[in-house]
């Protein structure tokens, strides 16, 4: 049996939050699932180890690319060629576009299942999977906890090379974000280091990107009091982060991929979730959001990340380790 899963969104977490149900396919189906998804989901570098993952096929379409080779109708006609060459028998296409449909039929593929067409605006795209796959193959996904798989060796290989004690608190604090609304300032976490630091032996592993907003809040944590404290992993692709994530005891991470990645690594992760539906902070049981003071939820234009409180991170973390 040979099945692709489909799915057009463009970020990492996007993506993750799909393995459950992707998951329940290779299950259902007792074999591993093809993916076509965009370069930027970077599933080659945290899913190529996953075991109810097989290919991953790059969609290269982009309105601000016209170079990409999936782009129009006449990259719609190379897709579908391309596709076909793999013999799908049944196609999952996590979107409700028509013009995903027409290329799912047109690499001949017969079964094909999808979200109700043309129905995107106000979509809440995890009920339309879960009503999907239970429409399709009876099943109801009750945990949405994604799982990414990372070898044993490759884990202890990190342990050792970094010195990841077990006597530590080991905490990955993801500092990075997609956007500066969502980039919880470096004295928020500071705050939370020197709380946390006073009752646990503590080592702090910063994950974050290379935008110079991310790089600034990381040098006023690197230069700070816990300068000795802190391993810096924006020189490491996600491939190299995911052994360290795994050793981690927990960790605390604006709303950004490394949240989506340290909670699919079985890793209890705070959410601070300061401008962004909370739905992308506790689909899973090993996420604990953190939202912003004065605020009863949070989403799009709340604008809260000056409001994320150091003393509501710190006594979270105590509640969840003790």
């Amino acid at each position: 049996m040979k099945i692709l899963v489909i799915q057009n969104r463009m970020g990492i977490g996007d993506t993750v939050i799909f393995l459950p149900f992707i998951e329940a396919i290779s299950k259902k189906y007792n074999c591993p699932i093809s993916l076509l998804v965009k370069k930027t989901s970077k599933c080659e570098e945290y899913l190529k180890e996953t075991k109810y993952i097989d290919k991953i096929i790059i969609l290269e379409r982009d309105k601000y690319n016209k170079n990409y080779s999936h782009n129009g109708v006449i990259g719609s006609f190379r897709l579908a060629k391309q596709l076909k060459k793999f013999e799908f028998d049944i196609i999952f296409i996590f979107n409700s576009s028509l013009r995903y449909r027409i290329i799912a039929k047109l690499s001949g593929t017969k079964k094909i299942y999808q979200f109700p067409l043309l129905k995107k605006k106000k979509l809440n795209f995890i009920e339309a999977t879960n009503k999907l796959i239970l429409n399709k193959l009876n099943i109801k996904i009750n945990n949405l906890q994604a799982k990414i798989n990372v070898p044993e060796e490759r884990i202890l290989e990190a342990k050792k090379k970094y010195n990841i004690l077990q006597s530590d608190m080991n905490i990955l604090l993801g500092i990075g974000g997609s956007g500066p609304t969502k980039r919880i300032p470096a004295e928020t976490f500071l705050s939370f280091m020197k709380k946390i630091s006073e009752v646990k032996n503590c080592r702090f592993f910063l994950a974050t990107g290379k935008k110079d907003e991310e790089q600034f809040i990381l040098k006023k944590i690197v230069n700070s009091e816990f300068r000795m404290s802190c391993i810096a992993l924006d020189n490491l692709s996600i491939y190299d982060c995911l052994p360290i994530i795994a050793k981690c005891n927990v960790a605390i991470c604006n709303d950004s991929s490394f949240s989506h990645l340290s909670s699919a690594l079985n890793i209890k992760t705070i959410t601070l979730m300061a401008d962004t539906p909370i739905m992308y902070g506790n689909y899973s049981a090993n996420m604990y959001p953190i939202i912003p003071d004065n605020e009863m939820s949070v989403s799009h234009g709340t604008n809260g990340k000056d409001r994320i409180n150091p003393q509501k991170i710190f006594n979270k973390l105590l509640s969840i380790i003790n």
